[in-house]
């Protein structure tokens, strides 16, 4: 059972919000007795932080995101747009269906493109409303409670915070120099300053340090809440990455993040397709925090009944939506060949269906070309059904971090040069890869030597391992990979056998109605 729902509560939280925030990033409920008559209780506190948690799987108060949020173009919820800009760009997933998101996969979009645009302002909307959250939950607001419940509030306080800084690393990420806005700021007519990369990240660096000291362990956090175990694991993402956002290495600082935890007491799970399926709210043992998704609470079209309807073609013949706990396919994705193609025969982590498949992507518009994904399902560890797909959605998480993906970010960060006070870091790393790895073959016959470790190893292993999780797109540019001839798949750059590209595809722009709504926020470098 899943401990804690993502109850959303139109009365509670979303009485009042705008219906659209392309003119207004700070959004906020405009009925003052809104939050007189909402943060009245702890209770009611928790179900305003779980609408925090659940605006990165769904964008509205009724199933499948009924009663929207705010407005936005296609008006998919988080998740949704998440997957489309960090796995459709990259050599790993192609799309099927025909129309504007072609323009994701062939790197052709625009400052007008809709998917871009509502990445944007789905951000913006999660942080808008963990400012709100944080104006409601200081110490004055907080003050005629009791003792034990002021402790309890400020727990949620510093969940509030993070959930803003994961969104703020995604907006650094994706989009580069952005708005930013805090619960310091004035509500209302306000128009945020541009603040670059390197300020975002200084900011993030400092909210997730002191972060860290202020959150519970994971052995004392209820399942689907935050920890001092994921605000590390967020953390050593941002060190690894922050050549590319503030110039400079942090890649000791990333190991001592990673360190952290890894004595949390993580373990890997034995069975790696079982981090995918719809119990995998049971691996506490390896997820480090997830999204929890479920078609009683939190029904989505996003998020992972995307990842695994969408995986299920409809039109091959072959392959039966059953055996992956659907009732029907949306035939949305295919693998791209120069991702199946990393995978040795006896790696289990190579879930494809091949059968009348071609390997590579000839044609982004033909179903038939380019293996299907089996990695996600909504199969219980049973086999049974996890619920009815079709009119309900799928009940499986998503992994935001996990070990796994800790011992990567930690043989990473020993190969560019950084140092372990506790050991020998590249010792360790080549330990933690071959964990891995064993688990992939099974057995060590898939174990790697010292010289065969190496960066390019690693952005491969991280292929074979992390696909479909949201972090290809990150890897090739920190890896200078994603622009670069000299790595191509297919359709990179709009051609079938790919092109190098522009250096400004890696960012997206900012979209064009917030460069018109605020006159503080200039357009990325060659949009």
């Amino acid at each position: 059972m899943k401990i804690f729902r993502y109850i959303i509560i139109a009365s509670v939280l979303c009485s009042g919000l705008l219906v659209s925030c392309i003119n207004d990033l700070d959004q906020y409920p405009h009925i003052e007795e809104t939050n007189k008559s909402v943060y009245t209780s702890v209770e009611n506190y928790k179900m305003v932080l779980a609408k925090l948690y659940a605006s990165f799987i769904i964008c509205g108060q009724e199933k499948g995101g009924g009663n929207k949020d705010f407005a936005t173009n296609k008006g998919y919820d988080y998740m949704r747009s998440y997957i489309n800009l960090q796995e459709l760009t990259t050599d790993e997933v192609a799309y099927t269906w025909s129309g504007n998101i072609f323009d994701l996969c062939k790197h052709q979009w625009t400052i007008s493109d809709i998917f871009v645009s509502d990445m944007y302002y789905q951000i913006y909307f999660t942080i808008s409303i963990c400012n709100e959250f944080l104006r409601n939950s200081t110490e004055e607001a907080i003050d005629g409670f009791s003792d034990t419940d002021k402790e309890e509030l400020r727990t949620f306080r510093s969940e509030a915070r993070f959930l803003r800084a994961l969104a703020y690393f995604h907006a650094l990420d994706l989009f580069g120099n952005v708005p930013y806005v805090t619960e310091n700021n004035p509500v209302g007519g306000f128009l945020p300053p541009q603040y670059n990369q390197q300020q975002i990240f200084e900011f993030l660096e400092s909210e997730l340090v002191a972060l860290e000291k202020e959150l519970p362990a994971a052995s004392q956090t209820e399942y689907g809440r935050t920890s001092k175990a994921a605000t590390d694991a967020l953390l050593a993402r941002l060190y690894l990455n922050a050549e590319v956002y503030a110039g400079k290495g942090y890649y000791t600082e990333c190991i001592a993040a990673c360190n952290r935890v890894i004595q949390a007491g993580f373990q890997l799970e034995n069975d790696y397709r079982s981090l995918f399926n719809a119990d995998n709210h049971l691996r506490k043992n390896e997820i480090i925090f997830s999204f929890a998704v479920d078609a009683t609470h939190t029904m989505s079209w996003g998020a992972t009944t995307y990842l695994i309807c969408g995986s299920v073609s409809s039109s091959n013949g072959k392959q039966i939506p059953a055996d992956y706990g659907v009732q029907s396919g949306w035939t949305s994705f295919r693998a791209k060949g120069a991702l199946t193609s990393k995978f040795e025969s006896k790696d289990k982590r190579a879930l494809f269906f091949t059968e009348d498949q071609s390997q590579y992507v000839t044609d982004l518009k033909d179903e038939f070309t380019g293996y299907l994904f089996e990695k996600w399902s909504n199969l219980k560890d049973d086999g049974s059904i996890a619920s009815n797909s079709a009119a309900d959605g799928v009940s499986t998480d998503f992994p935001v971090f996990r070990l796994a993906d800790v011992y990567l970010m930690y043989a990473e960060a020993a190969l560019r040069g950084g140092t372990d006070t506790q050991g020998d870091a590249r010792s360790m790393a080549l330990e933690y890869v071959n964990k891995i790895r064993e688990r992939a073959y099974g057995d060590p016959s898939g174990n790697i030597t010292a010289a065969q470790l190496t960066l390019d190893f690693i952005l491969d292993e991280r292929a074979r391992e992390l696909y479909m999780e949201c972090v290809r797109r990150t890897d090739l540019i920190r890896f200078n990979k994603f622009i670069s001839a000299d790595y191509l798949w297919e359709y990179k750059g709009g051609e079938a056998r790919g092109k190098g590209l522009d250096k400004k595809y890696n960012l997206f722009p900012i979209p064009e109605t917030e460069i018109s709504a605020n006159s503080n926020i200039k357009q990325n470098d060659g949009y």
